[in-house]
């Protein structure tokens, strides 16, 4: 047997890391995934390729992130390692060595923000956004389109990418009235200078495979269609699984692949998904032969019945307005700016944040650069309850001269007043620079 499409894969276990030994987040995930593959010889299928993951780098996680005080605070070995499979898996695709590829590693990522003072959302820092940072810097890629199929909202990578006109993320979640983080409703809709690019598509507890793959040919697709990205990165959480035991939806195996089919994913890093036994072998090698161009017509998981999980006529609506309410928005992305933000030469907000895996409680006040020309500088004011603090300056990639003055001119001048360290990221020259507060 041949793949029709060369595809890469990655599995990181993460043996020493685990929340507590219950946890709903530890190494069987992918250990049963690992198996399931053995035992049914996809690795001996001609095309489908095993990478072993690399690591990243202090700089390569600085791109992204402003971590306190510095990465190996906030980060163990296996975030260095599962960071590093996906950088694994899009080294060898942007060289061509595969066709897409599918890194399956953990701990996580897509609740990580910008600013780091812990885990939130069993995540400390964003595999996919550290991925992209990577494929920018070292390959030039311009447009890139995230498409997040977790259960829960991709806030981290929204609010990494919620100031970026290049980067589109879209994110399909349960309603967040009704689950963790609490967010991802249709009008998070992007900064001032990327108003439109940020793509939110709550749907009800209860969606089954018909409303998941109405809202992927119907809202997603159309809208990957106008941006026209130059590569399609997949954050593949399978946590919307019917027998996941933290949220509420029915899809299934052969529902993921199937939208693996669909979306074409140039790269997938895995993200959630805790039916351990039930539900992650199938949907990964669901998901694997989908990627590879291969048939998954029999992959099935135990019991499943397509019937019995079906949503009913209510919920199918539902889905179908807040896909119209999208296209809506995405339509008229080109008058957001003005209509939601005004023209001002400052956008400032403030906002409270929660690490619920590490009991953190985090302030940020936050200060942006109105730009017609690039995403926009911007400065980010933290402080937690642990008496931790920084500020962060960030200059886009693709910045204009003036918004790479007033980054430098921000950085020159803060004297880092009650704060324990002032960083910079200057994406254009791929530097970072810290220095010491005066935080006594």
């Amino acid at each position: 047997m041949k793949a029709l499409k060369k595809t890469g894969l990655v599995f990181f276990p993460a043996f020493d890391w685990a929340i507590d030994p219950t946890h709903p987040e530890r190494e069987e995930r992918l250990l049963y995934t690992q198996d399931q593959v053995f035992e049914e010889g996809l690795l001996d299928i001609d095309g489908i390729i095993e990478y072993k993951p690399g690591m990243i780098t202090d700089h390569e996680v600085g791109r992204t992130h402003f971590c306190l005080t510095k990465p190996k605070h906030v980060m163990t070995e296996s975030h260095y390692i599962s960071a590093g499979g996906a950088k694994t898996i899009a080294r060898a695709f942007m060289e061509k060595e595969i066709d897409n590829g599918f890194a399956l590693v953990r701990p996580p990522g897509h609740h990580a923000m910008r600013m780091v003072h812990g885990g939130r959302g069993f995540c400390n820092v964003n595999n996919e956004a550290i991925m992209i940072e990577i494929l920018r810097s070292e390959y030039g890629v311009k447009r890139i389109a995230i498409v997040d199929t977790d259960c829960h909202h991709g806030d981290g990578t929204q609010d990494i990418f919620w100031h970026d006109p290049d980067v589109l993320f879209i994110s399909l979640h349960q309603d967040g009235r009704t689950l963790y983080p609490g967010s991802g409703f249709t009008n998070e809709f992007g900064g001032p200078n990327a108003a439109g690019y940020t793509i939110n598509i709550p749907l009800p507890p209860g969606t089954s495979e018909e409303g998941y793959l109405y809202t992927i040919q119907n809202c997603v697709l159309p809208i990957l269609e106008d941006f026209k990205p130059e590569i399609i990165v997949n954050s593949a959480g399978q946590d919307n699984h019917y027998s996941d035991p933290i949220t509420n939806m029915n899809f299934s195996a052969q529902g993921y692949a199937k939208l693996t089919t669909m979306l074409k994913p140039d790269i997938a890093v895995l993200e959630g998904g805790y039916s351990i036994e039930g539900a992650l072998p199938y949907v990964n090698a669901g998901i694997i032969l989908s990627m590879a161009g291969l048939d998954y017509s029999k992959v099935t998981e135990p019991g499943y019945d397509p019937e019995k999980i079906k949503e009913d006529l209510r919920t199918l609506d539902a889905i179908k307005k807040t896909c119209d309410q999208v296209l809506q928005i995405w339509d008229m992305r080109d008058e957001l700016r003005v209509k939601a933000y005004g023209e001002k030469p400052f956008y400032e907000r403030s906002r409270s944040i929660t690490y619920d895996t590490d009991g953190i409680w985090e302030r940020q006040s936050e200060i942006l650069r109105s730009c017609e020309e690039c995403g926009g500088t911007f400065k980010i004011k933290s402080s937690s309850d642990r008496d931790y603090s920084m500020a962060g300056i960030h200059i886009p990639v693709g910045a204009c001269d003036k918004c790479k003055e007033v980054g430098y001119s921000w950085y020159d001048a803060e004297n880092g007043d009650g704060h324990n360290i002032v960083c910079l990221q200057d994406r254009p020259k791929d530097e970072f620079h810290k220095k010491k507060g005066n935080k006594r």
